[in-house]
């Protein structure tokens, strides 16, 4: 157990692959924030059409 601590901590995969983690995550959260911005702005859009339908109903 010891000599795969050892290997994994001298190893440079794991790092790599934490880094790929970490560039994943924040493209996830961009892209996050991006739909729910959109989605917001689409909302308000269908609201204002909503309203001038109903009053010139």
């Amino acid at each position: 157990m010891i000599d795969f601590v050892k290997k994994l901590y001298s190893s440079e995969k794991g790092a790599t692959a934490v880094e790929y983690g970490l560039i994943a995550s924040l493209i996830v959260i961009a892209s996050m924030g991006a739909i729910i911005s959109f989605g917001d702005t689409t909302i308000g859009m269908w609201n204002s059409v909503s309203n001038a339908v109903s009053k010139n109903s």
